[in-house]
Order: C-alpha cells, then sequence, then structure tokens
C-alpha cells in the first residue's frame, strides 16, 4: 500500500493533531482528567489504523480496526461530556463530534466487510 493515499489514516491522523490542540487548550484551563482520556482515545484511532495497514492476518487486521472503531466511540462520549461540563465550545464541539463520527461510520464499514469474508 506504500505510495498510495491512505483516507482513513489521513483522516485519523489530522483527527489526532485535532485532538492534540484541544488538549493543549483543556490543560491551560487546568482541566487535567476528562482531556488526559480524551486525548488517549483520540490518538488510538490513528495509531491503531496504522498498526491495522501493517498487519500480518485478517484476524490481525480486524482486531485492529476493531480497536481503532471502538476508540472512536469512546472520543464521541469525552466530547460530549466536555462540552456538557462546560469545557469546550459547541462549534469545537461540532466540528471534531463530527470527525470523530465520519471515522467511526468509516471503520465500521472496514469491519463488516472483514467480518463478512
Amino acid at each position: 500500500m506504500e505510495g498510495k493515499e491512505n483516507v482513513l489514516e489521513n483522516k485519523s491522523y489530522q483527527f489526532a493533531l485535532n485532538v492534540v490542540k484541544l488538549y493543549k487548550e483543556l490543560v491551560i484551563n487546568k482541566e487535567y482528567v476528562l482531556s488526559q482520556q480524551f486525548l488517549k482515545s483520540g490518538t488510538s484511532i490513528g495509531a491503531n489504523v496504522a498498526e491495522a495497514n501493517g498487519a500480518i492476518s485478517t484476524a490481525d487486521f480486524s482486531a485492529k480496526v476493531s480497536i481503532a472503531y471502538k476508540e472512536s466511540l469512546e472520543c464521541k462520549y469525552w466530547l460530549k461530556l466536555l462540552k456538557d461540563s462546560g469545557y469546550i465550545k459547541k462549534e469545537d464541539f461540532q466540528n471534531l463530534f463530527e470527525q470523530s463520527d465520519e471515522l467511526s461510520r468509516i471503520l465500521f464499514s472496514i469491519l463488516k466487510k472483514t467480518r463478512i469474508k
């Protein structure tokens, strides 16, 4: 797959960058606990996608995609909690939630296809 653009890898990497930026803002505002959880799940998506791209078997690939999918769901949870507790603005929430939701849909679609085989 070297040389070909990997849309999922690019989107998950961009999402991770946005997660890191929000994490920095949250820490500046002295929010440490929720932001740490969000940082872990948000950066884990791309890391697991990268691992899936280097999988040695279909089962290995499916396992990594499954983890990335679950992390994307967790991100949406932390984002809702951060918004509803007043730590992030509605606009920031909306942008990141949409990105996370898109990643969830892509990952779930991949999971369905790999589990059917």
